[in-house]
């Protein structure tokens, strides 16, 4: 069995655990040799980077094996669905670089499901429960103690199918009843003490309106969609171990009944888990992502600050990067709580081969060359990459009177401050060296402008114009850019490990997350840009325009910084 696995970019790597397991099940010929995977999102929310894991190993896995990889979606609670999410699901899985085989939703099983649930009640294997969920759980016992059975649990098979069939009218009440599985109260695996696996809701389905009533419960839909389905390899999260063995029962009693109806088949899924996915600063649950969003302590589902696939989409990673650290972190057994800053090395490695460079000031000051002709402006060349040649150049337009960050200059500056300073020369980027000759400050001390000459001798590509000074700056002509509202992520939260944190995780949110600036400038070339191109603001970090940028309104957002600062602030 071979050990190595090609990436996307290329590299040789060790197999994943899971995956040695999919090929020695291919190599002992396993299901026909064939390898069938699927991804079950439940449509109740938008996909995070913890999904983008799952993604990754389940679309991975069959395209490297020859096999085929479903999307499934587990709509059996219509109280928390919307085809909205599924619409982004779509989309997202899309723009991931991952394509399915087919689409499917456990909805197309609820009349297979509701068959196999009468099945299980004629046999004595279900039975209709009208305790609370309350009292049902106080039953369950312990790992260590022996549940107690329901007073319902020895009702006659009639009965049950009668009050069942009643479960599925617009007359049932929500709780009034359920339908358990009869197995065993005295299990350690807590699963198996007889299991909802019907209850009632009333909301309409978003796909089959008011036909249904009751609805299967997870653990009941989920491997018989597997099986229905011709799934060979049901991979999951580490949570879904202890419900393997209830997984297998009920795939045992599904084949039964199969065999009963003249559809026996040789096949039968295998679950194999893996861990999830945790970042420092973040929060993975769909329930506080969801009250993020409706208490609007984020401006929705898709703000950059968020860790679903469609905020990192608008805050400008891209697809490529996410994929790039799913495969460094790797997939174990054993959960594990990943840096952030690994995510945002990642991002910083992809967009540095792939983002335009160009010119912006986002704290701006006006610089003067006291010696350059007031009528006139150059047309300067601008690499667009340098690390790649054949994304060609641009022209950036350079004039007497300039932007440049205020951080930039220092009026009585110590030595080894390397920027701009009275008596000391600096190389403006593309352009020529200048030197300061000195300022000009308003009423309180603040400097509004900067002087400097210029060595017409020393523009960029000139013969001779290769003397060496030790400070770069960008700069923005102040008639030839544009005016821009920048705005500057941080981490949502300013504790590393959320959840282990018992304060309520809205007193854990970071101030500082977000930090608008308005007064900003970007270079002409950058405002034709559209949402979904990679920038890098020169000296600045990685840039992207705002989904809210308009040509009258440019908006963009910091993708990353140049650096990693967070680690070196926040010791």
């Amino acid at each position: 069995m071979a050990d190595k696995s090609v990436t996307d970019n290329g590299e040789k790597k060790s197999l994943s655990f899971v995956e040695q397991m999919v090929e020695a099940d291919l190599a002992e010929g396993k299901n026909g040799g064939r390898i069938q995977t699927r991804f079950p999102p439940e449509p109740n929310g938008y996909l995070h980077i913890g999904h983008a894991k799952a993604i990754c190993m389940d679309f991975g896995v069959a395209a490297r094996h020859g096999g085929v990889c479903n999307l499934r979606f587990d709509d059996t609670n219509p109280s928390k669905e919307d085809t909205e999410y599924v619409d982004s699901i779509l989309n997202d899985i899309k723009w991931l670089g991952f394509q399915w085989g087919n689409v499917y939703y456990a909805s197309d099983y609820f009349q297979q499901l509701w068959d196999f649930a009468v099945w299980l009640i004629k046999k004595g294997l279900a039975y209709i429960d009208e305790q609370t969920s309350e009292q049902i759980a106080a039953q369950k016992g312990t790992p260590t103690t022996p549940g107690t059975p329901s007073p319902y649990r020895d009702r006659p098979v009639e009965e049950n199918l009668e009050l069942f069939n009643k479960m599925n009218t617009a007359e049932a009440v929500e709780g009034s009843m359920v339908l358990r599985a009869k197995l065993d109260m005295a299990n350690p695996n807590m699963h198996f003490r007889d299991p909802v696996i019907y209850r009632i809701i009333q909301t309409p389905h978003h796909r089959t309106g008011t036909k249904w009533h009751a609805y299967p419960m997870y653990d009941f839909a989920h491997g018989q969609s597997d099986y229905f389905e011709g799934v060979t390899h049901s991979i999951c999260t580490l949570e879904f171990v202890p419900h393997r063995p209830l997984y297998d029962k009920f795939v045992d009693l599904l084949k039964e009944y199969e065999r009963e109806q003249g559809r026996d088949t040789d096949y039968r899924p295998r679950q194999i888990e893996f861990n999830r996915l945790n970042l420092t600063y973040t929060v993975m649950s769909k329930r506080k992502l969801h009250t993020l969003v409706d208490e609007h302590l984020v401006s929705g589902w898709d703000d950059p600050r968020m860790p679903t696939v469609c905020a990192m989409r608008r805050r400008g990673y891209s697809a490529q990067s996410i994929r790039d650290f799913i495969d460094s972190i790797g997939y174990t057994k054993f959960d594990a709580l990943n840096d952030y800053a690994l995510l945002e090395a990642a991002v910083r490695n992809d967009l540095n081969k792939r983002a335009c460079r160009v010119s912006a000031v986002l704290n701006p000051v006006k610089l003067v060359i006291t010696n350059y002709p007031e009528d006139r402006t150059e047309e300067l060349e601008a690499v667009n990459n340098p690390e790649n040649e054949a994304d060609g150049t641009h022209n950036i337009t350079f004039s007497r009177e300039l932007w440049i960050e205020r951080d930039d200059f220092m009026e009585d500056a110590p030595k080894k401050f390397f920027r701009m300073t009275p008596g000391k020369e600096v190389r403006l980027k593309n352009a020529y060296i200048i030197k300061c000759t000195g300022c000009k400050k308003d009423n309180e001390g603040n400097v509004v402008e900067i002087y400097a000459e210029y060595d017409p001798d020393s523009k960029t590509g000139m013969e001779g114009a290769n003397r060496k000074v030790k400070g770069t700056l960008h700069w923005l002509s102040t008639k030839h850019c544009r005016p821009a509202e920048v705005r500057l992520y941080e981490r949502l939260f300013s504790v590393e490990n959320t959840s282990a944190d018992e304060r309520d995780f809205h007193e854990l949110l970071n101030p500082d997350s977000l930090k608008v600036l308005t007064q900003c400038y970007v270079e002409e070339y950058a405002a034709t840009k559209q949402p979904g191109d990679f920038l890098q603001f020169q000296r600045i970090g990685y840039f992207t325009p705002d989904l809210d940028s308009t040509p009258d309104k440019l908006v963009f957002n910091r993708t990353v910084g140049l650096k990693d600062t967070w680690a070196k602030i926040n010791k």
